[in-house]
């Protein structure tokens, strides 16, 4: 037990609802990451992930929220939502090359653990705590559970700097760091250093060879007769709602995949936290609806600090529609409203043709079976030095006229 433990009372939850949200929202907003992260750790998003049925026991993520009380008045002092999985999927920082080494050895991987929000590669707090004694508390209470159930590992994805303060802080504890690479937008002149003025003070700031590519994309899409309209906030109907979902859950299946999230989810979520939702629809020539994109956006009222690429979909083909729905209009709209970044989720070496930068981002990890610990601490070595390599070797491609260094994730 630490020395903090002794001041908190430690309860696991399997209902998000048994967690009061005024609380957990305090607690995130005390976080020195916590003021503009979008609407992803929110206690309404997490409850619409497990009212919905998204991420539930059924579907392979099992709450096990760690929180802590305080002994002297009963209040929540720190939390984090904890999941007990029985696969991989929905994660985005990859372990199947770890599970399917501990099968060959005859070692149980799942179920294992998770604190992470489900289906979201969006870096933010992990960690909440009214303070540092707290957060440390809440490390220790997070691996007692992992042990006391029997996981093969924790795994803490996408945190933040004051996370890792408080899992590094106590070297015997061992959890392994490990960095993985996004694509994100700063709305940052490459020489003036300043935000754009507009879209095509963005596009002047390009090389001629992308500039061009951006131009001959964007006029396939109006050649074919395809218009957009922005919906923020209340403006998005629940018809819109519906339609987004349709949108969303046809590309999944034509790619041969289950979606993820339903409509109950977001429509549950765009009435819980309407402000932080941006919603793109495309019609075509005719006036028809044919395409929608989401995006999330940072709780800062008029002028939000970020957004966030999250999810599309399309009821017809049309050359570049995807890249106008995804990176241009939210591009565009982010310029235009003086937003500082933009995210463009996992992977993608294409986004960086459309003006998005590798980033660092970074996640924790615990393993209970000491030679895997190990052996993953090793790789973890190596990995993190090619990761280096590979953002240099990118660096290299960057689109600007002048490329600009791209920071580490947001802290």
């Amino acid at each position: 037990m630490s020395p903090q433990s002794a001041d908190y009372v430690t309860r696991v939850v399997h209902d998000p609802h048994a967690v009061p949200a005024d609380a957990w929202d305090a607690l995130l907003r005390a976080h020195p990451a916590g003021a503009a992260s979008g609407p992803f750790m929110r206690h309404a998003y997490l409850a619409a992930l497990h009212d919905s049925g998204c991420a539930t026991p059924a579907t392979g993520w099992s709450p096990h929220w760690v929180t802590l009380w305080t002994r002297g008045d009963g209040a929540l002092a720190a939390a984090a939502p904890l999941y007990v999985k029985t696969h991989s999927f929905g994660e985005y920082v990859f372990d199947w090359a770890w599970a399917q080494a501990h099968h060959r050895h005859g070692v149980r991987y799942y179920p294992k653990g998770v604190v992470a929000v489900p289906f979201t590669p969006v870096a933010g707090p992990r960690l909440l705590a009214r303070d540092a004694d707290a957060r440390a508390a809440l490390v220790h209470a997070l691996i007692a559970h992992a042990r006391a159930q029997g996981l093969s590992s924790l795994h803490i994805l996408l945190g933040r700097d004051a996370d890792w303060a408080a899992t590094d802080a106590n070297p015997a504890l061992v959890l392994l760091p490990r960095d993985t690479v996004q694509f994100h937008w700063h709305n940052r002149h490459p020489v003036r250093g300043t935000p754009f003025a507009d879209w095509e003070d963005l596009l002047a700031s390009l090389s001629q060879d992308k500039r061009k590519k951006i131009r001959q994309e964007r006029r396939k899409v109006a050649a074919a007769g395809v218009t957009f309209e922005a919906r923020r906030g209340a403006d998005i109907t629940a018809a819109d709602w519906a339609f987004f979902t349709r949108c969303y859950t046809q590309t999944y299946v034509e790619h041969g995949n289950p979606p993820y999230l339903n409509e109950a989810f977001f429509r549950q979520v765009g009435q819980a936290l309407p402000q932080q939702w941006l919603m793109f629809i495309a019609r075509d020539a005719q006036g028809t609806r044919i395409a929608a994109s989401l995006v999330a956006l940072s709780d800062d009222g008029a002028s939000p600090a970020a957004a966030y690429g999250r999810y599309w979909g399309a009821l017809a083909r049309v050359d570049c529609l995807h890249f106008e729905a995804c990176y241009y209009q939210p591009l565009a709209w982010c310029v235009a409203h003086g937003v500082q970044r933009f995210e463009g989720g996992a992977q993608g070496e294409h986004k960086m043709a459309r003006a998005l930068l590798p980033t660092v981002v970074h996640s924790r990890h615990w393993l209970a079976h000491p030679a895997f610990a190990d052996a993953v601490a090793d790789y973890l070595a190596r990995e993190r030095a090619a990761t280096s390599d590979y953002r240099t070797a990118l660096q290299a491609h960057a689109p600007f006229r002048q490329a600009p260094s791209a920071p580490d994730c947001a802290r």
